[in-house]
């Protein structure tokens, strides 16, 4: 077989050399150690934790070491791709604070070594895929998807390995004249690569997660363009990862049964493969055993439901670090209000198994970091999330800004800041007792009391009631109520003789709290009261002592 002629009969548009394509994408200008990473999705409109996930790996891993985060979109599946899907990457990465370089944007491409999206570096993967056919290491197929069946069936009938190898790569050695023939007739065809592989050679390979590992040699013919000339992701990903100089691949471990493919294309080509590092899977606890997390049982695998759900950005971020790198909640500790970016991210502190999801762990991050944020910070981002999932929660809580961020301001900051938010939709139910409109009493007292006693508290707070400036001041009124209606007017005065009271001073409180708040936890009394404002403070204690009536 005269390969170079085949090469040339199979790519007679192809001028081009390996040597002109490497030419355009020359080494990097880059520190020593600096790592050059990529984030390649697929437009299929669905983006998961997984994709953050790596992501957030590949960020840390380039940034940290004075290196390249570059965005690339593997559109070559056109049956999976979805319109709108580039722009849902891109909103993704954007809302998660995630900077590129370079590579796709909405209005093109930012960088030097693009183009940044597959299907329009054609081209140049048939440069390469011409070089290997005049090796002798690719050739047609013409096999039909019916053929392929067929063979298959024969296979599992004979329980011998699914794929196209050896006997069953009926077009490998198919004669030059042969395959004109085919080309004249305009029979379409795959473009194969010649496997020489076997599963009886073991093949060495060092993840930098897993560690040494050794596998079977890739035996199939695996394809490298498709019908349409365009390539799989096996011969895409090989080619601009070269080109572009990735340095360090970071893919989920579903991906190690493709490794063999991916070794041996890189091998075939005289390319030096990246580094990869292979990332755990997410797994969750089901009933009492683990499973990997599923997109058609699991909401919490989609982006788009942290999104719905109000999830702070910086939280997610933050517990995926908890999941990346074992070391990061003891960083936390001891950097409470460090920046993620200050974290040493590091591949050698991530799980070699699977990494186990927790909604409610996740819940607490999102309590602690949202704790320690300032109030108009709070307010902004609330605010943001009510303009697009509860527009009328949104109309209200900006019609006065300095009333809204006064009521996050409260108990916010010090060391023992309250954590009553962990979504942005907690914030609803959090405010709601400060606005009429949304005031909604559950007139649970303490059980203890009877309604005499709830009715005499009220009517006696209300005819006495005055705003203070100070809360020592705005308490020693309560404590006075309470040892005039017969309460304990202290703790200490309640344990030493329970008996001799009907109650103490925090179950007056607790009235109060509930008459004018409408619930038994909410934030410092005396700061809701003086926030409220007189009048509507004695227009709810009015309406309570009403009710009791």
């Amino acid at each position: 077989m005269d390969y170079g002629a085949l090469a040339d009969l199979l790519f007679a548009d192809v001028r081009e050399q390996p040597d002109d394509i490497e030419a355009l994408y020359p080494p990097r200008n880059l520190p020593e150690g600096a790592k050059v990473t990529r984030m390649a999705p697929s437009p299929t409109g669905f983006m998961h934790l997984g994709n953050l996930f790596s992501a957030i790996a590949d960020e840390r891993l380039a940034h940290q070491s004075g290196g390249v985060f570059y965005l690339r979109i593997e559109d070559t599946d056109l049956k999976r791709a979805v319109e709108g899907g580039v722009e849902k990457i891109l909103d993704v990465f954007s809302d998660y604070k995630l900077p590129f370089d370079e590579g796709a944007t909405l209005t093109g491409d930012n960088g030097p070594y693009g183009p940044y999206r597959q299907r329009q570096r054609t081209r140049l993967y048939h440069v390469f895929a011409k070089w290997l056919v005049a090796q002798g290491m690719a050739y047609p197929c013409f096999c039909t998807e019916e053929e392929l069946a067929a063979t298959r069936e024969k296979q599992a009938a004979l329980k011998e390995n699914f794929g196209y190898y050896g006997q069953y790569a009926v077009h490998r050695d198919m004669p030059f004249d042969e395959i004109k023939a085919q080309l004249d007739a305009g029979t379409p065809f795959v473009l194969r690569f010649r496997s020489d592989g076997s599963l009886d050679t073991r093949v060495k390979f060092t993840d930098l997660v897993k560690g040494p590992m050794a596998f079977p040699e890739n035996d199939q013919d695996t394809v490298l363009l498709k019908s349409d000339g365009v390539p799989t992701y096996h011969f895409a990903h090989v080619v601009d990862d070269h080109l572009m100089h990735t340095t360090h691949v970071v893919r989920g471990e579903e991906w190690l049964a493709t490794l063999p493919i991916h070794v041996q294309l890189f091998g075939a080509m005289g390319w030096r493969p990246p580094k990869y590092i292979h990332t755990a899977q997410l797994m969750k606890m089901d009933g009492g055993s683990k499973r990997k997390l599923s997109k058609r049982k699991d909401p919490e695998l989609a982006l788009d439901y942290y999104k719905e759900q109000g999830y702070c950005v910086e939280a997610v971020k933050e517990y995926i670090l908890t999941l990346l790198n074992s070391n990061f909640e003891e960083w936390r500790i001891a950097n409470p209000t460090e920046p993620l970016e200050k974290f040493p991210f590091s591949f050698k502190k991530m799980s070699v198994s699977g990494s186990l999801f927790d909604i409610d762990k996740l819940n607490d991050i999102s309590k602690n970091v949202i704790s320690r944020m300032d109030a108009a910070t709070v307010y902004d981002l609330v605010l943001t999330w009510a303009g697009q999932y509860d527009t009328a929660f949104a109309d209200l809580i900006s019609r006065d800004p300095a009333y809204t961020q006064a009521i996050l301001a409260i108990g916010r900051g010090g060391n023992k800041p309250r954590k009553d938010i962990a979504v942005w939709a907690d914030a609803k139910g959090y405010m709601n007792f400060f606005f009429d409109e949304l005031f909604a009493p559950d007139d649970q007292y303490p059980q203890n009391l009877s309604d005499d006693q709830v009715r005499a508290i009220i009517k006696n707070y209300r005819e006495r009631f005055v705003m203070h400036g100070d809360s020592s001041a705005w308490f020693d009124d309560v404590k006075t109520l309470a040892g005039d209606l017969g309460f304990a007017p202290t703790m200490k005065d309640y344990k030493n003789d329970p008996q001799a009271f009907p109650g103490h001073v925090g179950d007056v409180s607790m009235v109060i709290r509930i008459a004018v708040t409408g619930r038994q936890n909410s934030p410092d009394l005396y700061e809701v009261i003086n926030l409220l404002g007189a009048a509507r403070v004695k227009e709810r204690l009015e309406k309570a002592q009403n009710k009791l009536q």
